[in-house]
């Protein structure tokens, strides 16, 4: 088994040395031939390049591929076409794993490849969320940090002969938002399981929120929104419009929690600053995702209704 670490990147420099610092100090023991890691660029306009062209004696196990800004779906599909490894490990570019990372996704997949007497199955890896920039991996697990998805890129791996027979992802998706979770529609109707393997740990940072954050989480709800219906408009289905959030019962639900729009991102910026001076900008964070939400539903449902899908 060869594995090959996909990460597209846009204009995350800071974090993303630490991404591959620590992916250079994987210990695979016997589990594994070998890995390659695979940095899309993404057309950044920081010192991405710059960076990983003078400090590619630190990183001997580091590729760089180049392209114009075509969005994280199109960046996995050239990883992809430019790795050499049979197995595929997709990670986002602020995350940062442990030393025991790769060698956790190789033996459970080693694991589950004998139990079942197949391949048609992923790893899926623990990713716990920090706002620690200096030490993300002391952060502890929360129980927020658990997700349902069925398949997300911040922390999978899977047979490359898996992901071409899927049709890798769909480049339709040049927004923020969906275009792993429409892949794994693709996979769940070949059949495929998924691997819980909670031993490969990945700590997904991000700054802590701020009240400054708040008009660029407004554009990625709208984008998401978009987003949302190319997702749809692929699987139709009763499951998808769940997941997308296109029900009455979630259109109802954020309404009734933010008051009919009275709770919304002005309204509640007095109480998210005081929670943010008082440490707790996690908790003013989830706060602003009953507005969020509804901001979400109402745009999804806008542009329905202007393609005619409503």
């Amino acid at each position: 088994m060869f594995l090959s670490v996909v990460i597209p990147t846009y204009n995350r420099l800071p974090i993303l040395r630490q991404c591959l610092l620590a992916l250079e100090q994987q210990e695979l023991a016997d589990q594994a031939d070998g890995y390659e890691v695979v940095v899309v660029d993404d057309g950044s306009t920081d010192d991405t390049v710059a960076w990983l062209e003078a400090h590619r004696h630190q990183l001997p196990h580091v590729r760089l591929v180049l392209q114009d800004h075509g969005g994280p779906a199109e960046g996995r599909n050239r990883g992809v076409d430019h790795s050499r490894g049979d197995v595929i490990v997709f990670i986002d570019s602020d995350l940062v794993v442990t030393p025991s990372f790769l060698r956790s996704h190789a033996a459970g997949l080693r694991g589950a490849w004998q139990r079942l007497g197949h391949r048609r199955c992923f790893t899926y890896g623990a990713v716990i969320n920090t706002a620690d920039f200096e030490d993300p991996t002391g952060e502890r697990h929360k129980l927020r940090d658990h997700s349902w998805a069925y398949f997300a890129t911040g922390n999978v791996a899977i047979a490359r002969d898996l992901l071409e027979q899927a049709g890798l992802f769909d480049t339709s998706f040049r927004l923020y938002g969906w275009e792993d979770l429409e892949l794994g529609e693709r996979l769940r109707q070949l059949g495929v399981l998924l691997i819980r393997c909670p031993e490969a740990v990945g700590y997904h940072w991000h700054p802590a929120f701020s009240l400054e954050q708040i008009p660029a989480l407004i554009r990625l709800e709208q984008e998401r929104a978009r987003m949302a219906l190319v997702f749809f408009r692929k699987h139709p289905s009763r499951r998808v419009r769940m997941i997308i959030q296109f029900t009455w019962f979630h259109r109802l639900l954020w309404e009734l929690l933010t008051l009919g729009g009275w709770l919304n991102e002005r309204t509640l910026r007095p109480v998210l600053g005081w929670l943010i001076r008082r440490g707790q900008a996690a908790l003013a964070l989830e706060l602003l995702r009953l507005p969020l939400n509804r901001l979400g539903v109402r745009a999804l449902r806008a542009q329905a209704r202007r393609e005619g899908l409503a």
